[in-house]
């Protein structure tokens, strides 16, 4: 069993509590290495600054830290259980490679402020590569809004016909859901853009760290300025990120369970590529959105991936605990789930088809008794409360549903779609 950082003489920890502490951390740090040595290769330039490392032994440390990512990026580098940590890892390679100067790369940090700032740095980066890819599924469903958006589709309130709407009108409804979402991305990272590297435990060091010019090396906008604060803010930072991929999943699992029930038999408004679909064992004809129903499900665990994570930060006290281990799961496999649920979306929407005249036969008369109520109130000058009784005691009354749809021209509705005001929104 190979010797930890922090073990002192010659006890060695029991195996089981090892394993037990430890858990799952060798794969997910195995994921966030990389995000680990860009911390160490600031952290590094920052002693070399005020003379703990000459420039000779920056140079060698710099040099074994590369060799380290060439190594991970060919799959051969991987964390295990007698790693304890990718901290760990990283610190005996450089020893390996470069020899005693390997030792000093810890001056000055704890390894609290060494996860804290690999796992910002991996929220921040993939808080942006999941913003981009958002937005560019906002383009996907825009061209589709615009390809059918004159084509009439009933709107529903109650899961019941309601009022008359258009595909276009529908489709860009999520263009502007998933275009707020990419902003809430953006805003919180720009929030969590601080680094918390150099505030060690939580009560700093005795040396002049430079935590400013570390921080902008490493990208950060800022700094926590207080070293308590750097570590108590732990759950706070990551149920933000967390809150943002929450608010994506709402947005991607109600198109999902659209999806499912409007390409039903009963529906049959739109269907996809038959490639995308499952079947069934014992039933030759189904084509199941089994693709969809998975999405929707993990809406649910990415929710209940930010509840486990704020009940682990609430009532802690103020500095480290070893509880905050556990919150790299939920980030990481919350972050996994949304990179591929965006991903079988755009398959989705992509080869969406719309059928217009099996849409056509499912629109009721009834659906257009409260533009009529309207177009009374305003063309006879009577108030809307009398018009809506005199539609109801005249019943059903038939409108050309293109018609109908171009006189709601209030901003936003079916007849006014405003596609400038999505467009300008990706520029």
């Amino acid at each position: 069993m190979s010797k930890k950082l922090w073990q002192k003489g010659s006890v060695v920890l029991h195996p089981l509590v090892e394993e037990y502490t430890v858990g799952e951390d060798p794969l997910l740090d195995t994921k966030i290495l990389p995000y680990d040595v860009d911390g160490t290769r600031a952290h590094v330039k920052g002693l070399h600054k005020i003379g703990i490392l000459s420039d000779r032994e920056l140079k060698q440390v710099l040099a074994a830290l590369n060799a380290l990512m060439r190594k991970y990026r060919q799959g051969k580098i991987r964390v295990t259980l007698k790693d304890e940590d990718c901290h760990t890892l990283i610190e005996k390679f450089v020893t390996q490679q470069a020899g005693s100067v390997g030792k000093k790369i810890h001056t000055g940090r704890s390894r609290n402020d060494q996860v804290l700032t690999a796992v910002r740095l991996y929220l921040l980066d993939h808080a942006n590569i999941l913003e981009a890819m958002i937005r560019s599924l906002a383009r996907e469903f825009l061209k589709k809004a615009e390809q059918y958006q004159s084509v009439p589709l009933p709107g529903y309130s109650h899961t019941q016909q309601a009022m008359l709407t258009t595909c276009g009108h529908y489709l860009l409804s999520f263009v502007e859901s998933l275009l707020d979402d990419a902003d809430y991305l953006k805003m919180m990272g720009a929030h969590l853009s601080k680094s918390p590297l150099g505030s060690a435990a939580g009560f700093g060091v005795p040396l002049k760290l430079q935590r400013d010019y570390v921080a902008k090396e490493l990208g950060f906008g800022g700094v926590y300025v207080n070293s308590l604060y750097a570590q108590a803010q732990r759950g706070k930072g990551e149920s933000l990120y967390l809150e943002g991929l929450s608010q994506v999943m709402l947005t991607l699992g109600r198109f999902a369970s659209d999806l499912i029930l409007f390409s039903s038999r009963e529906f049959s408004f739109f269907s996809v590529k038959e490639n995308l679909l499952t079947g069934s064992s014992i039933m030759p004809q189904k084509k199941n959105y089994d693709a969809m129903e998975i999405l929707r499900a993990n809406g649910a665990v990415v929710q209940a991936h930010q509840s486990t994570l704020r009940t682990l930060a609430k009532g802690l006290t103020s500095g480290y605990h070893r509880d905050f281990q556990l919150m790299k799961k939920p980030l990481i496999e919350s972050t996994e789930i949304i990179t591929q649920s965006v991903e079988v979306v755009r398959l989705f929407i992509s080869s969406l088809r719309v059928h217009k005249q099996s849409i056509a036969q499912k629109i009721q008369d009834d659906i257009f008794m409260a533009d009529y109520a309207t177009l009374l109130a305003s063309e006879e000058g009577i108030p809307f409360r009398d018009a809506y009784k005199r539609v109801v005691s005249d019943g059903s009354l038939s409108l050309d549903p293109e018609v109908a749809v171009k006189k709601r021209l209030s901003i936003g509705a079916p007849g006014n779609l405003q596609l400038h005001r999505y467009k300008k929104r990706f520029s």
